[in-house]
């Protein structure tokens, strides 16, 4: 069964109706170009005038088509031709203007989403698949881009028609611009009925398209998964079955378009040539001239042209209202890890001590599960502390809640005296190094991804923190070296080596605090000796948490911190807890005997 759009449910509840100047929410991207805007205006100004001066040059041809003056005729033409000009090169600048314009807000829309989403928390992406966040990012801004680009000045060039098409259809023939208006009541009845429909099914057609997003997202990001587990016909099913019903929804978007157009073009030009009848009627009784009878008629067909574009435009301006806002519920969304308005400042250079006093946290997509309960630790400067227990216990947690992806529930954590909910994050991010538990690697080179952590570092400092982690001697041997390129998510790296490079881009950040959660976990017997002999070197000038399922890795640690249900339930050296016969010693029996045994 397909999974619903999910946007409603992570962010705002969006009200059922939204009008087009949702648009507004433009204006701050748009008021840094005020200059191109007012040289785009002139343009369109111009090329909606001269538009207009045309039908008049036109009736002069036709009123005179029959004097013996040749000079007058040839005049009449040449100025036709000279307005036709400058029509081609108002339109070709308000082309460029418009164009330029809308590129350049589109590329600082993204921008500014894409600054304002890879700086939430966690928390966030809890609700939101992150497909949807890169569907609204590239889909819903070429939508903008379409409107903006194009869409409104070609609005706004209509507007000026249609208003100056009328004023001059006034003054031209009274009598028949009164019969023209008695059609516009007919014409605007579908557009606003039909309108307020399509609007909706606009913003459940882009629900639909970004659902489509989220899912082929999740399932190629784990392609190799799906197929393990011979998934491929169910990923196919689902993939089908939402897109599909984003088929649904544009098909139901597009027959109601289809329909109001087709309302609205012969009720427009039904009129026209009921107006075309009468006026040819006054020309036989010589109550109006023939060139008179043709202005008329061609400001009749642009005024009916732009009531045509207007309402094709309106459905436009209607899909970009939808996909502004849900932009603006990206840019506007609000996060539970924020800065402090006044962040304070670490004494440098920061020594590293870390104190947990009374947190207990729920994650909050598992309310009525604690991850922490009442946790009270201090860790010395320059301390490495183990934190060990079964799965679920919280150590990873401990990690999660140091680098400040969640704050606890109750309690405050410190770093060096000062709270980390007083600091701001960079700043004190600036002094730790992660080693995650699944190694995060980019589709970069080798090189590239252990700089990643240290930008400044030259080559011979990120070779040496590869050898230090192990990972020199498998990087030289890769077709291009340090310069080869891993592919999307390591894609050529087995997951010890990627395990490596991420233990060295750590190492290479030289970071006053080390986070280890289970690093050595996807390593061979000879590469985790390899690297516990570069980590306890590394250990030694830094504060070290270590999070291990393996006792072997830190047998070594200063403190080794026993952890079940979320709580602290031990805290010693290796050989004092196993003496104690709590639950490390449980666990130290099950690795060093049950293990070696199964082995």
């Amino acid at each position: 069964m397909a999974r619903r759009p999910s946007s409603s449910a992570s962010l705002p509840e969006r009200e059922k109706s939204k009008r087009v100047g949702a648009l507004r929410s433009l204006l701050p991207f748009i008021m840094p170009y005020r200059g191109l805007v007012a040289l785009a205006m002139v343009a369109l100004v111009l090329t909606a005038g001269i538009s207009l001066m045309l039908p008049l040059a036109v009736r002069r041809v036709v009123d005179n088509f029959g004097v013996t003056d040749g000079a007058m005729l040839n005049l009449y033409f040449g100025s036709a031709l000279a307005l036709a000009g400058l029509l081609a090169l108002g339109t070709a600048a308000r082309y460029a203007l418009v164009t330029r314009l809308g590129e350049r807000v589109v590329a600082d829309i993204r921008k500014a989403v894409f600054d304002r989403m890879v700086g939430m928390s966690p928390t966030f992406y809890e609700n939101i698949m992150t497909g949807e966040v890169l569907s609204r990012i590239t889909t819903d801004t070429t939508l903008i881009l379409s409107v903006i680009g194009s869409s409104i000045s070609v609005a706004l060039r209509n507007v000026l028609i249609l208003f100056g098409g009328l004023i001059l259809m006034l003054a031209t023939s009274a009598k028949l611009t009164g019969l023209v208006l008695l059609i516009v009541p007919l014409v605007l009845v579908p557009i606003l009925t039909l309108g307020r429909k399509l609007r909706v099914l606009s913003r459940e057609n882009q629900d639909w398209i970004a659902a489509s997003s989220g899912e082929a997202s999740e399932v190629l990001l784990s392609v190799q998964t799906v197929q393990a587990f011979t998934a491929e016909s169910k990923s196919r099913g689902r993939f089908s079955d939402v897109t599909e019903k984003s088929y649904d929804a544009a098909r139901r978007r597009i027959t109601t378009r289809a329909f109001m157009t087709a309302i609205v073009i012969f009720l427009v030009f039904a009129g026209v040539v009921g107006v075309l009848w009468i006026g040819a009627l006054d020309v036989r009784a010589g109550g109006m001239s023939a060139g008179a009878l043709i202005q008329f008629v061609i400001y009749s067909v642009m005024v009916a042209g732009s009531v045509g574009a207007l309402s094709e435009i309106w459905s436009e301006l209607q899909r970009a209202a939808g996909a502004t806002e849900r932009l603006v519920e990206l840019l506007n969304a609000e996060d539970t890890v924020t800065d402090p308005a006044q962040p304070a400042a670490l004494a440098k250079p920061v020594r590293g001590a870390i104190t947990f006093d009374d947190v207990s946290f729920v994650y909050p997509a598992r309310p009525d599960a604690p991850a922490l309960n009442n946790v009270t630790l201090d860790v010395a400067p320059g301390e490495t502390v183990a934190l060990v227990g079964p799965s679920g216990a919280g150590k990873s947690t401990v990690i999660q809640l140091l680098e400040r992806f969640y704050d606890p529930s109750a309690g405050q954590i410190l770093l060096d005296g000062v709270a980390l909910t007083d600091l701001d994050r960079d700043a004190f991010r600036r002094e730790m190094a992660l080693v995650p538990q699944d190694p995060v690697i980019f589709a970069a080179s080798a090189r590239e991804n252990i700089r990643f952590g240290r930008p400044d570092a030259t080559d011979a400092q990120v070779e040496a923190a590869a050898a230090a982690a192990a990972a020199h001697d498998f990087i030289a041997a890769l077709p291009d070296g340090y310069d080869t390129y891993v592919g999307e998510r390591g894609v050529m790296l087995s997951g010890g080596q990627k395990q490596r490079i991420a233990i060295a881009r750590a190492i290479l950040r030289d970071a006053p605090v080390l986070l280890l959660d289970e690093a050595t976990s996807a390593l061979d017997a000879e590469s985790e000796r390899l690297v516990q002999q570069a980590v306890d070197e590394l250990s030694k000038n830094r504060t070290t948490i270590v999070v291990a399922h393996r006792l072997a890795t830190v047998k070594k640690a200063d403190r080794i911190v026993v952890m079940e249900d979320g709580r602290i339930v031990a805290q010693g050296k290796h050989d004092a807890l196993v003496a104690e016969g709590g639950l490390y010693a449980r666990l130290a029996r099950l690795q060093f005997t049950d293990g070696l045994a199964a082995e």
